[in-house]
C-alpha cells in the first residue's frame, strides 16, 4: 500500500494562500529549496489534484520551462472531480500524462483507498486549499510535507481551518534552506 502525501507551502503563519487565493509568495530565490522540491516531486508515482488545481496545472505545465516542468509533466496523474466534472471536461490538456490523467468521481475516500492500494511509488496531493482539506478531514493523507516560507500574510487560507478536533502529528524530518525557508515532513499519529 502506498502514501498519499499532502505537499503544500506555506507562510510563517500558517496560510497556504493569500485572502484573494493566490500564492505568487512562496516562489522565492531560493535555489537549494526549489531543488529539494523538484527532487522530491520526482519521488512520486502519482500526482493527485482537485479538478480546480488540474485545470490550472494542465494550462501552465505542458508548455512550462524550468526545472518544476519535467517531473510535473512526466510523472501519471490523477484528478478527484466530485464538485468539477464539468471544468475537467473543459481542459484541453497538452500532450504527455496530462491527457491521460485519470479522472475519479466516486466517493473521496473510496477512489484515495483504490489509488492507495495500486503498486508504486508515494501519491503526492497537490491543493488548492479546499482539495487539501477534504483529504484532511476524510483522515486520507498519511505524511504532510511542508514547506514553510519565510514570509508573514497577516491573513489568508490556512489549511487546517477546519479541522474538528487537533491533529496530533509527529515531526519525522526537518530541512532548512539557505534562504530561510524549512521543508517539515510528519506524519499523523
Amino acid at each position: 500500500m502506498r502514501d498519499l502525501i499532502l505537499k503544500m507551502s506555506m507562510s510563517l503563519d500558517g496560510f497556504v494562500s493569500d485572502i484573494d487565493g493566490t500564492n505568487g509568495w512562496m516562489f522565492g530565490n531560493d535555489d537549494t529549496a526549489k531543488s529539494w522540491s523538484v527532487d522530491y516531486l520526482w519521488g512520486a508515482g502519482l500526482h493527485l489534484m482537485g479538478g480546480a488545481t488540474f485545470a490550472a496545472m494542465a494550462r501552465h505545465w505542458p508548455t512550462a520551462a524550468g526545472d518544476f516542468a519535467a517531473p510535473m509533466n512526466a510523472i501519471p496523474k490523477a484528478v478527484i472531480a466530485l464538485a468539477t466534472p464539468s471544468l475537467i471536461a473543459s481542459v484541453a490538456p497538452g500532450p504527455g500524462q496530462w491527457d491521460a490523467a485519470r479522472v475519479l468521481s466516486g466517493d473521496l475516500a473510496e477512489e484515495v483507498a483504490r489509488l492507495k492500494g495500486e503498486l508504486g511509488k508515494p501519491i503526492i496531493a497537490h491543493g488548492g486549499v479546499r482539495f487539501a482539506r477534504r483529504l484532511i478531514a476524510a483522515g486520507l493523507v498519511d505524511q504532510f510535507t511542508l514547506m514553510t516560507i519565510p514570509v508573514a500574510l497577516g491573513r489568508g487560507q490556512a489549511l487546517f481551518a477546519d479541522l474538528s478536533a487537533p491533529l496530533s502529528l509527529t515531526l519525522v524530518e526537518a530541512t532548512r534552506f539557505p534562504g530561510g525557508a524549512v521543508a517539515s515532513v510528519y506524519r499523523p499519529r
